[in-house]
């Protein structure tokens, strides 16, 4: 079910699964969608409070509005409330209908937004935020109101590519394959171009050296070009394989594209570094 949600969507549901724990719910409520929501995604948690942080008022305001009862054990599985469900259901749809391929918090705020009369949708719906608002965000740059790049949108781009490359070590290859776009491609250090489709089937072999338990990486610099694209630079040390024993250190330059949380790597291309 959650295989297009994007990491920072599915941690939402997860701090939600936890929030209703801890209130004792037997249902992960839209209440809880929202905690979870403003757990991961600070930009909106700052739109609750004009002094900064508001996931603490807005945790205050929900707490007016329930009852908090015995704690269940995280090891339980807790179900969505009918209304949490359609929340979902809403954030599948709207990353449909801009041709996203994940579904990503912006997804979720607007589930949550359509479901009229929920906690959720009234306490968003109170600080001002609107579904047209919130669609702006999300429209290509060519329909945008204004093409400027924030920085949570940044932010955004970098949790990714974090989120890419620290999984190299431990996400499966399926998984990792769904950071690249449709179009997206791969340099290896030989100067061999390789497609998404090739990439996919060769991902494991493609990686390997960034995968080595010493591996690591740093990101040295970033850049937003004036097209959107958030251009990083990756220093890769110990990305040595017994066939490379004289290259031990890697340089990647990683170009993605991406609108609002939903980034997608165009290309990767590595170059290797000799030691001096």
């Amino acid at each position: 079910m959650f295989e297009r949600f994007s990491d920072q969507a599915r941690r939402a549901i997860f701090f939600a699964r936890y929030e209703a724990s801890q209130y004792g719910s037997p249902f992960i409520e839209t209440e809880h969608l929202l905690l979870g929501l403003v757990r991961v995604d600070k930009a909106l948690a700052k739109a609750f409070s004009e002094r900064g942080d508001g996931s603490a008022e807005i945790r205050a305001e929900i707490e007016q509005h329930i009852r908090r009862g015995e704690r269940i054990s995280t090891s339980v599985e807790l179900p969505l409330s009918e209304q949490s469900a359609k929340v979902l259901k809403l954030a599948v749809e709207e990353s449909d209908r801009v041709g996203h391929r994940h579904i990503g918090p912006d997804h979720l705020l607007l589930g949550l937004l359509g479901v009229e009369g929920s906690l959720a949708a009234r306490l968003l719906q109170a600080r001002g935020l609107t579904v047209a608002a919130v669609r702006d965000r999300l429209a290509p740059p060519s329909r945008r109101s204004s093409v400027a790049i924030d920085e949570p949108h940044v932010d955004q781009a970098k949790l990714m590519l974090d989120s890419f490359l620290s999984g190299l070590k431990s996400r499966k290859a399926e998984e990792s394959i769904e950071f690249f776009a449709h179009n997206g491609q791969f340099i290896d250090v030989s100067g061999r171009r390789w497609n998404r489709q090739e990439i996919s089937k060769n991902f494991e072999m493609l990686f390997a050296p960034y995968a080595k338990k010493n591996a690591a990486f740093v990101i040295e610099e970033t850049v937003v070009d004036e097209s959107g694209l958030f251009i990083a630079s990756v220093l890769w040390k110990n990305a040595i394989l017994a066939s490379m024993q004289r290259i031990w250190l890697h340089r990647m330059s990683v170009v993605t594209i991406g609108e609002s949380e939903d980034w997608s790597i165009l290309l990767i291309h590595a170059t290797a570094i000799q030691p001096q």
